[in-house]
């Protein structure tokens, strides 16, 4: 297996007959001489669930920023759902969800009085709101603290919220930093699910560190190190097992 970036039948490259609904073109992000990310290049097709991986410091979560439109890039493009997200980020926002590693969260707030909130900033209305609410509050398993402040609730439960509030508008797109962080084995389960069941009709970026996971609910692999892509290919083409892909994943970032 070459340690260059490979496209595969899994992972269109840009420019490619099939709609490309996540796309990242050349992105770089500096800080003084410090490269956070360096020419970062592909693209994810409707209906895909990609793996984001790399190593911690790697640049995932720099490069999921750039693409949501969180942090500008100092060179290159990015576009989601068509829309270049630098010049037209509220038309991008409303074709994306996004759970960023340890979102921000209101903590005086109940999850109940949270999503509400979010749903009028989005500009949904009464009826679509009161749905997409039962909606998120079942996916989400969030019906036992749905009217409790946020401030009390436990890690996994603050992760559910977060994902509640990226489901909460029906996107196109959803960009999942660590979707899985904090929780326990059920709930990691009851994410996996949800995450195989959505991929169904929308398009998913999901970092993760869990290769299980990858193995679960992905088709395709996005590999960075150093700022940099250094795989793009199917899950098998990373590795047939979970043995293979860590040892895959070793060869590829050990530096």
């Amino acid at each position: 297996m070459s340690e260059q970036v490979q496209q595969s039948p899994a992972g269109q490259a840009t420019g490619s007959s099939q709609e490309n609904m996540i796309e990242a073109i050349g992105l770089s992000k500096f800080y003084g001489q410090f490269t956070a990310t360096k020419d970062v290049t592909f693209s994810v097709p409707r209906g895909q669930v990609a793996a984001f991986l790399g190593p911690n410091g790697a640049g995932k979560s720099t490069t999921m920023k750039l693409l949501t439109g969180f942090l500008s890039p100092s060179e290159g493009q990015a576009r989601v759902g068509g829309f270049d997200v630098s010049t037209h980020r509220i038309e991008a926002s409303q074709k994306l969800g996004y759970l960023p590693e340890n979102g921000p969260l209101y903590e005086e707030m109940t999850p109940q009085g949270f999503l509400k909130y979010a749903g009028g900033v989005r500009g949904m209305s009464r009826a679509e709101l009161s749905n997409r609410l039962e909606f998120v509050m079942d996916k989400c398993d969030l019906s036992s603290v749905w009217k409790k402040p946020i401030r009390k609730l436990s890690r996994g439960f603050r992760q559910r919220v977060g994902m509640a509030q990226a489901l909460l508008h029906d996107p196109d797109i959803l960009i999942l930093d660590e979707p899985t962080s904090g929780l326990d084995p059920n709930q990691n389960q009851s994410v996996r699910d949800l995450i195989r069941s959505l991929g169904k009709t929308k398009t998913i970026l999901l970092s993760t560190h869990i290769l299980q996971e990858v193995k679960a609910v992905c088709s395709r692999v996005i590999l960075i190190n150093q700022g940099s892509v250094v795989f793009d290919g199917s899950v098998d083409e990373l590795g047939s097992s979970q043995e293979d892909m860590e040892a895959s994943f070793h060869k590829l970032t050990y530096a």
